[in-house]
């Protein structure tokens, strides 16, 4: 490997330590149905499972069933795992679970169990008593003055004791904002600003207090209910009664170019309001979807303050701060609030589904904009979407009943579905013919392309990590051809092109599994063929894994 090679290779991971890998794993390997022994050992193993996982029991129960629909096991395994999630359901709605029994209905009527189910109730009636007393989802909206919409603002403080530098001892502490949703001191802020006191690996001391607007020396406690990293959403409770409440709005309508104010405590100052208007609705920083991105001032302190419409209405939450994009400013709309609000209520860690695959939304040729699907570019080895039998190829364009013609749809289903949850998928395959599978939605990994990465060879693995597909050559060499490149991925970034020659150098995951730097030696046709070392950083999370 030349020097120069190595120095930019060192650039590249300069910003953390990294876990150096380069080995191939074992890949899953699908139940041959065709064979008696295969099909016995898949029974054992989810019999397994319906005692401590009766929805996963009852899906993969569900599969032997389907494919080997006269085997007497396979029929009384399905029977033993409804059996098993039926229970769960009727005591859930015993003891007024209702998010957990929404659950299992979805679950059970996705496996085509709905007519086994006793119970009076409907999905669409347990869906009400479970969203009933979610605080912010039913509020009413009525014009407030500007000074009772600031009122009904808080800074949010994590007090951290002392830190100490050089010997002297300073005050330790972050600051925020919040909003009140409820009148009974239900709030709203970032989940960055309170994350030391959930953090797990955190062993500091830290304390949650929250300063009304129009009382900014009294440190009120205050408590998390609920948070969500990968939204950047917390929902925390004072026993106070709320001097104001905000209303959610919805920003399905909003647009560049609208007008909006931003109220919070940047760098502590209370009560800043600040205007401003929607610079783009379409800036890709989470996973689960477009954020926006808006020119009203904000600084550190801003974030989980409302950003309100011209009626008062919340349309997003602030979050400032965000590394590399220095001088912009975003927003998370308030629809993925509404979305996370029931799961934040239930308290604790929220948890995203996801199926295990890696696409794009596919567009009709030559219609402009007018989407056909999400089109499955990979599927993980073994997760949910493998063993379902959606295949790369194939066009996902029903999610649950509803209608998917993005990618962006699919993670907005997701996001209303808890993990742990059977739902049944429309699928075109490639062939045109069109499919209605169970999926089971498990827990998203906190960095979906490691998995990818640790479950899959190495050379396949490539696909959803890099955007390019590689045909072997040589095992021995490490040598491949690209077969194709995916349009916006980091090999079409990096110069990579179909039919170009590759010898897989390095693959470096970092500590925190959050990127990998990928070292190749190539000719490139986009470089003349000529020999090149490159060396480039991929993400370990993305919108279009799912």
């Amino acid at each position: 490997m030349s020097r120069k090679f190595l120095f930019i290779f060192l650039l590249v991971f300069l910003f953390s330590a990294c876990i150096t890998s380069n080995h191939e794993n074992e890949v899953f390997v699908p139940v041959d149905y065709t064979e008696e022994y295969a099909v016995n050992d898949e029974i054992e193993s989810v019999r397994a499972l319906i005692s401590d996982y009766p929805v996963k029991a009852l899906w993969r129960s569900l599969l032997v069933r389907n494919n080997v629909p006269l085997n007497e096991k396979a029929v009384s395994l399905f029977n033993e795992a409804q059996a098993a999630v039926i229970e769960k359901f009727d005591a859930a709605v015993k003891d007024s679970d209702y998010m957990t029994a929404l659950r299992l209905y979805k679950s059970l009527s996705a496996a085509g169990c709905r007519e086994k189910i006793t119970s009076n109730h409907t999905e669409a009636s347990l869906e009400t008593l479970a969203y009933k007393n979610v605080p912010g989802l039913s509020s009413s909206w009525k014009k407030q003055s500007v000074q009772n919409l600031i009122n009904g603002t808080v800074t949010v403080f994590v007090d951290k004791g002392l830190k100490i530098e050089r010997g002297m001892g300073y005050a330790d502490g972050v600051l925020g904002s919040g909003f009140f949703i409820s009148e009974d001191g239900y709030i709203i802020t970032n989940h960055h600003v309170i994350n030391d006191l959930v953090d797990k690996k955190y062993e500091g001391f830290s304390r949650l207090y929250i300063k009304l607007a129009e009382d900014p020396d009294t440190k009120i406690p205050a408590k998390v209910v609920g948070y969500d990293s990968a939204l950047d959403l917390a929902l925390l409770k004072c026993e106070i009664k709320a001097p104001s409440v905000f209303t959610l709005g919805s920003s399905a309508d909003l647009n560049a170019g609208d007008r909006v104010y931003a109220i919070g405590s940047p760098l502590g100052l209370e009560k800043t309001l600040t205007s401003g208007i929607i610079s783009s609705t379409d800036r890709q920083l989470f996973m689960a979807g477009p954020v926006f991105q808006i020119d009203a001032a904000v600084n550190s302190g801003n974030s989980g303050g409302p950003l309100i419409d011209e009626d008062g209405k919340v349309q997003a939450v602030v979050f400032a701060g965000v590394q590399n994009y220095q001088g912009l400013n975003f927003a998370i709309p308030v629809e993925y609030l509404r979305y996370e609000l029931p799961f934040l209520y239930a308290g604790g860690e929220r948890e995203h589904p996801w199926i295990g695959a890696y696409g794009k939304t596919k567009r009709l040729a030559g219609s402009g904009k007018t989407n056909e699907g999400l089109e499955v570019f990979y599927v993980l080895p073994g997760g949910s979407a493998s063993r379902s039998g959606i295949e790369a190829g194939d066009l996902i364009t029903g999610f649950d009943g509803k209608t998917v013609s993005s990618v962006y749809d699919f993670h907005r289903y997701l996001m209303m579905c808890q993990s742990g949850t059977v739902v049944s998928c429309n699928v075109k395959k490639a062939d045109g013919t069109e499919k209605n599978v169970a999926v089971y939605l498990e827990r998203r990994p906190d960095s979906p392309g490691y998995e990818f990465y640790i479950h899959d060879r190495i050379a396949d693995s490539m696909l959803p990590l890099a955007g390019m597909k590689l045909t072997q050559v040589s095992a021995a060499k490490k040598e491949y051809i690209i077969e194709s490149v995916v349009k916006g991925s980091a090999a079409d970034d990096a110069g990579f092109s179909e039919n170009d020659t590759l010898k897989l150098i390095d693959v470096q995951i970092a500590e925190d599994k959050s990127a990998a730097g990928i070292a190749v030696y190539a000719k490139l046709r986009k470089k003349g063929y000529l020999d090149v070392s490159i060396g480039f950083t991929t993400s370990l999370d993305s919108t279009y894994y799912f």
